[in-house]
């Protein structure tokens, strides 16, 4: 098991005595204090992750990407409705002798374009959720 750093007293090299200070216009204030605020981070975190660290953690609003990523599974849940009452529908009309041989030919790229975006966004989210935990 990992020992935590938070139980030892820093050592000299690593206690942070030297103060930076940075000016900053009202609107750029109000904006990294509303950064710290959705990141649930300290400005001196900030600072640190984005200056020091050369951008190897990302610093991302959590509840933004959230509320993206919702609206993107509420779209795929839809096209993935539309799609089963499409296969519904052409099966029903198979049954009966009326489906057309063209409709078949003209549906099949169309559904392995959607196979293949979808996996694209999987591997996007999955890719996303590693680099946020990068970040804990």
């Amino acid at each position: 098991m990992k020992k935590s750093k938070q139980n030892r007293k820093p050592l000299p090299s690593e206690q942070r005595t030297r103060r930076f200070e940075l000016r900053l216009s009202e609107a750029e204030r109000a904006q990294f204090l509303e950064l710290e605020k959705a990141l649930g981070l300290s400005r001196a975190d900030i600072v640190r992750i984005r200056v020091l660290q050369h951008s190897k953690k990302m610093l991302v609003n959590t509840t933004e990407i959230m509320k993206l990523l919702d609206g993107i599974g509420t779209q795929i849940g839809r096209s993935g409705n539309n799609i089963n009452q499409l296969a519904k529908h052409a099966n029903s009309l198979q049954q009966q002798g009326m489906l057309h041989s063209a409709i078949m030919r003209d549906l099949a790229p169309l559904l392995t374009e959607y196979i293949r975006l979808q996996r694209k966004l999987e591997q996007s989210v999955r890719r996303l959720i590693r680099l946020m935990r990068g970040q804990t």
